[in-house]
């Protein structure tokens, strides 16, 4: 009877113990630090000890002029790099750069550079995201083994995070402008530089944003992503349909393509984990969009903590309208003499897949700037635990609007030698529209075919 008794206090110990491994939420005064010592999302305020990373200071709605087609300004313009950091004294900041850093400038030791400029965190949201995020704080909790929220609004719900896989929901939670229409280009080159250009006209909505939302009653739905082909023609009129879901083990994500040649609408499950990215010739998969995405099922998450890193920041010379993509796109990798990095702190996450699961990276290394919550970096391993793919992210503030998000984002591929490129709208006719006015109407399958039209 006793024997039986303790086996009971000890598995309602093991529960209770498992049950408080996935809250999350912070206690009121630690969430007090929000705004005070923390930026309201979170980020140590101040700088580092030597004053090499700067404190916190948010850019202004008019920090720079915004022209006709909505491309900013470059507040940094006539700054030139402190440094540059290249094969030949890449010993002296290994401590400072991911494994796949190092490996692309070994690589590419004649071309692949990173130039190191000043640092200026000048990140910021608007006022109300930044009380749903102090919210979250208090009230988010993880589900189902980290694999869900529950009590969540509308961005970055552990701003004060205890463990990997919060973070990594800051970064698929973090805030993009509410809703945005993009128009973007994505090459992926041959190993000896020559590309073709497919052109996308995406919509991105969260929830909260969508005309209909109650939220009372807010349901299961993350955000709302449509995506078409504009060209080229042999895939103009293709268009993916995504229903993101908070927890995609309970509900699995929906998605749906058209496909204009047989004009039909698919469901399409394997817009998913490791299945393939749209047109990208094999060089992405569908996780690997907005450098990560989607549930967080298959790997296990260990937070290695923090620590000063370079990473690609306040990319606006390598969005200027007057560069030509043929400025940008070059063999090997991208023309890194337009590229600016800073040295910023950032969250190191390591994702490791879990026994029994399958995806083609066996390991993943995520790289997180804490002062926007998205992936600045990520390295990924094959199952040999070989590096295979780096991705860098190159990302700007879009001040006028408060929304920090990417100029750029780039795969490369270490062991084929090439790579893709993603979000150049440097030729386009318009640049991000924030704040357009959606219905749900809109992203329902019933609606593709139309969108599908030539």
């Amino acid at each position: 009877m006793n024997m039986t008794k303790n086996l009971l206090q000890a598995g309602v110990l093991g529960l209770s113990l498992l049950a408080t491994s996935v809250m999350a939420a912070v206690s009121a005064d630690e969430a007090a630090k929000l705004g005070t010592t923390l930026t309201p999302m979170g980020a140590e305020k101040a700088g580092n000890a030597d004053g090499s990373i700067t404190a916190w200071a948010p850019l202004a709605k008019n920090a720079g002029a915004v022209d006709d087609k909505g491309f900013l300004a470059n507040p940094y313009g006539n700054e030139q790099p402190k440094f540059t950091i290249t094969a030949q004294n890449v010993d002296q900041y290994k401590d400072k750069l991911s494994p796949g850093q190092i490996a692309m400038l070994k690589r590419y030791p004649d071309t692949y550079k990173i130039p190191v400029y000043p640092t200026h965190r000048g990140s910021n949201v608007p006022a109300d995201v930044f009380a749903s995020i102090k919210k979250n704080a208090t009230s988010t909790n993880l589900v189902a083994g980290g694999n869900g929220l529950e009590n969540f609004e509308s961005a970055v719900p552990f701003p004060i995070p205890k463990s990997g896989v919060e973070v990594i929901w800051n970064h698929i939670t973090r805030y993009r402008g509410g809703s945005v229409t993009r128009l973007v280009t994505q090459a992926t080159p041959q190993t000896n530089g020559s590309y073709s250009l497919v052109y996308f006209q995406d919509q991105f909505v969260f929830r909260d944003k969508i005309k209909g939302y109650d939220p009372a009653n807010p349901g299961n739905v993350l955000f709302y992503f449509k995506q078409k082909v504009t060209a080229p023609a042999r895939l103009a009129g293709t268009v993916l349909l995504v229903h993101e879901t908070l927890d995609q083990v309970k509900e699995p994500r929906k998605a749906w393509v058209y496909n204009a040649g047989q004009r039909r609408v698919r469901q399409a499950p394997q817009v998913s984990y490791d299945g393939p990215g749209t047109a990208a010739d094999g060089l992405r998969t569908s996780d690997n969009l907005d450098m990560y995405n989607g549930a967080p099922d298959r790997y296990d998450w260990k937070l290695e903590g923090k620590k000063e890193m370079y990473i690609a920041s306040n990319s606006y010379k390598l969005d200027d309208p007057k560069l030509k993509y043929s400025d940008i796109i070059k063999a090997g990798h991208i023309n890194q003499d337009l590229s600016r990095y800073e040295l910023r702190r950032v969250w190191h996450v390591v994702a490791t897949l879990k026994p029994g699961q399958r995806h083609i990276y066996a390991k993943r290394d995520f790289y997180i700037d804490e002062d926007t919550w998205q992936a600045a970096v990520i390295d990924q391993y094959d199952g040999r635990d070989q590096l295979w793919r780096v991705s860098e992210a190159h990302s700007q503030d879009y001040y006028n609007v408060q929304v920090p998000w990417y100029t750029l984002e780039a795969i490369y591929d270490l062991q084929s030698g090439r790579y893709l490129a993603l979000g150049m709208k440097n030729e386009e006719k318009r640049a991000y529209d924030f704040g357009f006015t959606a219905s749900i109407s809109d992203f329902q399958p019933a609606a593709l075919r139309q969108e599908g039209v030539r």
